[in-house]
């Protein structure tokens, strides 16, 4: 990336809204704008405004004045990049925008890439490479728990955390090396038990990062969640009560669903990615063809889905469909939704159906998928079954895949120089997986981190932010 260009591009979603944010940043941001921003006062300039301060001013596209604009100024280094910073706000709508940008651009700006104004501020040390992951996490969560997890990570929760961990390791690195390195130096010897000790607190720290990943991830992006069900035990109408309107044509005639719909709800602090899917029946060899495609891509969304919610008709015997649905379902994060309480089903039926089916399910719900009043219930058992009801969103977790894997590649290390103790090798052969540790966790914190990684990261990230 190369700091010595002025980039612009627009902060605010393009279309139609109240205001339009345009950000410049770069060495040569003042200069810039003020060949297109003219002050409304006498005597004020550009290059004269302080660092948070504001301008009332207009804007002009080769020569024409065209849109009255707003100039707030930031001053390097103190700025969200840590360069010279100007964000430019005209009225909404792509026209005032376009042409702000074009203005811009024949002043010498270069259009910023998707994530640039961030990656600028990691550059030049404003944030760490894990709160520039926060950043982009805020943007996309869908509820309020995932959106406080981000900004826990944005505050440098997570950073802290892991620096505290590296202080840990490179202090022992430290002993170690000077032990092996400099024996006529008199270093006292690191004993085993309290190598060992060392770095299993230090591995145990990792361990609970590692394992608050996954609940975390669904709070922060949602989680995919697949419908299943034989025809008629009334998956469309849970869809439709989820989604809080006829998302799915709902009709007593089997079949009626005959491809995946799909629609993205909110429950509770989990948005789902609902999946509504052909009931599973047995078609036939000559049985509609259309049908027969539906149930096999309804198989395939069980095999992709990280929440199932498979629904059964309360008290009715199981069917081969039944048990061949709760039989797939075992050993993944499913429910088993007994659908059509209102019908007050025999107590007897209900009772051994739920016991036929509480083997293959985390959990076995009763409710009535036409009644609103069974989304609370649904809503705490997904959160208790995905572990989003027991995060923290004040402590330190990991917020992407890539912080993941550098986070176990750490824990794997660690573990490796504990085994290296049991095993009695020397405390040279723990020093070695030290090592690994350590730069697995600068990589993690993008200490050690290379332009591909970089380049990686960002690319995720929307164009003006």
């Amino acid at each position: 990336m190369n700091l010595d260009r002025t980039v612009c591009a627009l902060a605010t979603p393009p279309g139609t809204g109240g205001i339009a944010v345009v950000r410049v940043s770069g060495p040569q941001a003042y200069e810039m704008v003020a060949k297109v921003f003219t002050p409304r006062a006498a005597g004020k300039t550009v290059a004269g405004a302080r660092g948070y301060t504001a301008m009332l001013g207009h804007f002009s596209l080769r020569g024409q004045e065209l849109d009255e604009t707003i100039a707030l100024f930031f001053r390097a280094p103190h700025s969200y990049t840590g360069e010279d910073v100007i964000e430019l706000s005209v009225h909404g709508g792509s026209v005032m925008a376009e042409s702000l940008l074009e203005a811009l651009c024949l002043a010498g700006c270069t259009p910023a890439g998707p994530g640039e104004f961030t990656r600028r501020a990691v550059v030049n040390g404003r944030m760490s490479l894990t709160q520039a992951e926060a950043v982009m996490e805020i943007i996309a969560a869908g509820g309020r728990q995932g959106a406080a997890l981000a900004k826990t990570a944005l505050d440098g929760a997570l950073a802290r955390t892991i620096r505290e961990i590296q202080t840990g390791l490179q202090s022992l690195s430290a002993h170690l090396t000077a032990w092996i390195d400099y024996p006529e130096e008199d270093v006292p010897e690191l004993q085993p038990a309290e190598l060992t000790a060392a770095l299993t607190e230090a591995r145990t720290r990792l361990d609970r990062l590692i394992d608050g990943y996954g609940a975390g991830a669904v709070l922060r992006r949602g989680v995919d969640c697949v419908l299943l069900g034989r025809p008629n035990v009334g998956k469309s109408t849970l869809l439709n009560l989820l989604a809080g309107f006829d998302r799915a044509i709902v009709t007593p005639v089997a079949g009626t669903t005959r491809d995946v719909v799909e629609q993205a709800v909110q429950l509770g602090e989990i948005r789902l990615n609902l999946f509504d899917t052909a009931g599973v029946r047995e078609v036939g060899e000559d049985g509609d063809a259309i049908e027969a495609e539906g149930i096999r891509r309804s198989w395939r969304k069980l095999e992709e889905a990280g929440l199932v919610l498979a629904v059964f008709e309360a008290g009715a015997p199981l069917t081969e469909e039944d048990r061949a649905i709760a039989a797939r379902c075992q050993g993944r994060p499913a429910l088993a939704v007994l659908n059509k309480q209102d019908l007050q089903p025999d107590p007897a039926a209900l009772a051994a159906q739920e016991a036929a089916l509480r083997p293959c399910f985390a959990r076995v719900l009763p409710l009535t998928a036409r009644d609103p009043a069974s989304l609370p219930v649904l809503s705490a058992a997904v959160a208790e079954l995905l572990g989003t009801a027991r995060v923290d969103t004040g402590a330190a977790a990991l917020c992407s895949a890539r912080q993941l894997a550098a986070a176990t590649a750490a824990r794997d290390a660690l573990a490796a120089a504990i085994d290296s103790q049991a095993q009695g090798l020397g405390p040279d052969a723990a020093g070695v997986c030290l090592a690994d540790a350590q730069r697995a966790l600068a990589e993690l914190t993008g200490e050690d981190a290379t332009e591909a990684t970089l380049d990686e990261v960002f690319s995720t990230f929307c164009v003006g932010k």
